[in-house]
């Protein structure tokens, strides 16, 4: 029997990992224990691990890690503290997988303390170029784990062209699109359960640049500016508790913005309705470029916190710019762009088999001193 801890520190990150687990819960040579903390485990961002038990899985442990501060050097500081924490778990009890899903600190934390103890970390969505701190991360975490899942081809050849041996490189695609493609549910229930009045909607996702910071307060201004002038209702999902969120959040509040609605979380299954029927996407999510694809939903992708990506025919980028805004805005909303979209590549991160994948890799991988000490080919 195989023991797998599986470490989410963020909403976003149920999306990869459901369809990985319910895989793993039907597998008899593979148990796993879930690990929460960061975010989810926040009131104030909706203790979204309720999400989790909600679908059946319980979450073993609930680490708290965030320091009061919205600044980096609180971030730190939160990171070192789950990294201890981490620590005393993992010398309790023994486990023989760690899994971690993205690019966020706590993932990094999972990294690091899988490869001081010896224990392989297989990493998903590795070898992806984004911007942010959030790429620097998910390279780092690339050095230090010791199963790579790959979601193109794109971030298949850059894990190999940085000297990633070839055993431990796999192209599996995206487990978050797993669940895309069954019956979503209706839009109707969720404005209905939510109170959103009837009428066309765009979604609006934005999140901190944090290597611009002193700019936020101008970005977020031309943002609003915007978005004030969109005819149609504003869904908003407020911000992860990256630095600078707290800055969004005031503007936003600010502002005053009518005909608009603001979320702190949402489920799953809420989310990706709200997704499927919107006229696009807008703001700085990576739903925008890995999710948004597969429906067909146009993304507003706005400056450098996902522009590096690999992209679908979805996607229009812009910067933090009031008209460039708006620009963007009346392309992927014109008749020619929706053409072209619909004539791309609708599955740029995979077509629904990526869990099963993984879990095969999972169940095939032999832990011995080849897995574990890491050899470079470059």
């Amino acid at each position: 029997m195989k023991k797998i801890l599986v470490i989410t520190g963020s909403r976003g990150e149920w999306g990869y990992l459901r369809p990985i687990l319910e895989k793993l819960d039907a597998e008899p040579s593979l148990e796993f224990a879930i690990l929460a903390t960061n975010m989810q485990i926040l009131t104030r961002f909706g203790n979204s691990y309720r999400e989790i038990e909600r679908d059946g899985f319980p979450v073993k442990y609930k680490i708290p890690m965030s320091y009061d501060g919205d600044n980096y050097f609180s971030h730190i500081k939160s990171l070192g503290s789950f990294l201890s924490s981490l620590a005393d778990i993992l010398s309790s009890e023994p486990y023989d997988f760690i899994l971690l899903a993205g690019d966020r600190g706590e993932q990094l934390i999972g990294a690091i303390a899988g490869a001081y103890a010896y224990i392989p970390t297989l990493h998903i969505q590795a070898g992806e170029v984004s911007g942010n701190i959030d790429g620097a991360i998910r390279h780092a975490i690339g050095k230090l784990a010791h199963i790579h899942s790959a979601s193109n081809i794109d971030a298949e050849q850059r894990l190999l062209s940085t000297g990633e041996q070839p055993f431990r490189v796999h192209r599996t695609g995206a487990p978050q699109i797993d669940d895309m493609i069954l019956d979503i549910t209706p839009i109707s229930d969720v404005k209905s359960k939510l109170n959103i009045k009837d009428g066309e909607y765009c979604l609006v996702v934005l999140h901190p640049i944090t290597e611009d910071l002193e700019s936020l307060d101008l970005y977020v201004d031309e943002f609003i500016l915007a978005m004030k002038e969109i005819n149609l209702i504003k869904i908003f999902i407020l911000p992860n508790n990256d630095v600078g969120s707290d800055l969004i959040k005031v503007k936003i509040n600010g502002h005053n913005l009518t005909n608009a609605y603001f979320y702190k979380n949402l489920s799953r299954s809420e989310y990706l309705s709200i997704l499927n029927s919107c006229k696009f996407i807008i703001g700085n999510s990576s739903s925008g470029i890995l999710e948004a694809p597969t429906y067909q939903t146009p993304c507003v992708n706005i400056g450098g916190r996902q522009n590096k990506r690999y992209q679908g025919s979805n996607v229009i980028n812009c910067q933090f710019e009031k008209d460039e805004i708006l620009t963007a805005i009346s392309t992927v909303s014109d008749e020619d762009f929706k053409e072209k979209m619909l004539a791309g590549d609708r599955f740029p991160y995979g077509c629904g088999d990526s869990s099963q994948k993984i879990v095969d890799i999972l169940k095939a991988t032999v832990v011995n001193r080849e897995l574990l000490v890491k050899e470079l080919t470059v």
